[in-house]
């Protein structure tokens, strides 16, 4: 049977097409492999990046926290009354993201999407 085959496909002169085709496939699939491998690599590394910068901001935000709340301690003469407004001051905080939060939602998805969409084209 494969015999045939081979046969009607070199009567016909389209077995050095089938060929062609099948390399263009291979070679396409190829290439497709490689742009995966370097957008991974593109994501890991940025990935890497962020949270080293999250990592210097979330401790420069401690230190200065606590610098503050050293201070103040200083300021009103007592051991404790820096430590507590500071922690209101992040409780403000929180408390207003809790409020905010599905417009702080709907930014971030729109940004990303954006990214996303600018990236494609």
């Amino acid at each position: 049977m494969e015999g045939i085959k081979d046969t009607i496909l070199k009567f016909l002169r389209i077995d050095s097409l089938v060929d062609n085709l099948s390399g263009y496939v291979e070679a396409r699939v190829n290439l497709l492999k490689i742009e995966i491998k370097e957008d991974i690599a593109k994501v890991l590394s940025k990935g890497i990046v962020h949270i080293a910068i999250i990592l210097c901001v979330f401790l420069f935000l401690v230190f200065l926290s606590i610098g503050a709340a050293n201070y103040l301690n200083f300021i009103l003469n007592s051991t404790f009354h820096g430590f507590w407004i500071i922690a209101g001051f992040y409780l403000l905080l929180f408390i207003v993201f809790m409020v905010f939060r599905r417009n702080i939602y709907r930014r971030f998805e729109k940004y990303f999407s954006e990214l996303i969409k600018g990236k494609d084209e």
